[in-house]
């Protein structure tokens, strides 16, 4: 079977070092959830795996037991050239991704053509409950949709989230960076006008200024738009 094959070469090229050192990352897993296959290692094995006609079983396998597991259904999912196996592939999936290292490696190359129908699935994700599905939603939003199919309403749907969630907040906090370093005059506004919550401000801000992109005078009002928080309130 497929799912036998695949541990079989996930222990084969298991790095116990690689696997502490990934703990220390993901720090909400055990240690026994790392086998520790590089990342280069498990791009091969997902266009080896991918090509299979039984990877399907291994698709349909859910939850996972390991990270890497995880990590190789993300890669399988990514190369996916059909549009309607990948959606539904992906829309099976999010709902067991547990951490933030899976969902930011998985990017379908197939979405870059279908944009209009990737909006409306983005409109769902980011209605859902579950914190990697909407950090995943806004990802999307970020690697599509700040170039040419830009538009406005799409920095205001980032910035009207409300959250708790720690990584929903720091993704919304990278888009921001990286809207302002792609379409500074379009989305300067939502951070003069104090658009999102002060902690996604100052974090997008930060990120702000450790870019390359954006210029040392950018960088000097950015820095004087920064939210004070009173003592003890932290950042």
């Amino acid at each position: 079977m497929i799912t036998d094959d695949i541990l079989e070469s996930l222990f084969a090229l298991r790095d116990e070092k690689y696997a502490a050192f990934q703990t220390g990352l993901i720090p909400t897993a055990s240690a026994d959830y790392f086998i520790g296959v590089r990342t280069p290692e498990l791009r091969r094995l997902a266009k080896e795996f991918g090509a299979r006609d039984d990877v399907g079983e291994f698709l349909a396998v859910l939850p996972h037991r390991y990270f890497d597991e995880n990590q190789l259904h993300a890669f399988i999912l990514s190369g996916m050239k059909d549009y309607d196996r990948c959606i539904a592939g992906v829309n099976a999936f999010l709902p067991y991704v547990d951490n933030w290292a899976t969902c930011d490696q998985m990017s379908p190359k197939v979405f870059k053509k279908h944009k209009t129908e990737l909006l409306s699935e983005i409109e769902k994700w980011l209605r859902s409950d579950k914190t990697y599905t909407v950090r995943f939603a806004i990802g999307m939003l970020m690697e599509h949709f700040l170039g040419e199919d830009f538009d406005i309403s799409y920095p205001e749907t980032v910035a009207a989230i409300r959250s708790e969630e720690y990584y929903v907040r720091m993704m919304a906090a990278w888009y921001f960076a990286t809207a302002l370093a792609k379409r500074y005059d379009e989305v300067l506004p939502f951070i003069e006008r104090k658009k999102l919550d002060p902690w996604t401000h100052n974090k997008a801000i930060g990120k702000s200024i450790e870019s390359y992109r954006i210029t040392d005078e950018q960088k000097n009002y950015l820095r004087s738009l920064k939210i004070k928080r009173n003592a003890g309130n932290g950042e």
